[in-house]
């Protein structure tokens, strides 16, 4: 089963302030953070990093 990103957080998302019901600030606070660090000389650290926990939980080692 194929499931979109986007659709993935989406639901994480929800469950997470559901289940756990962080103050809204907090959740603008994070997801404004993440917005602006992308852009910054941190990026390419991020990515490296996204795309080798990708690839662990998709292609584990035998």
């Amino acid at each position: 089963m194929s499931v979109p990103l986007w659709l993935f957080l989406l639901v994480v998302g929800w469950l997470g302030v559901k289940l756990f019901r962080p103050p809204l600030w907090l959740v603008a606070v994070l997801l404004l953070g993440g917005y602006l660090l992308a852009d910054t000389f941190l990026a390419p650290a991020i990515e490296s990093g996204a795309e080798t926990g990708t690839s662990v939980v998709n292609d584990p080692p035998k």
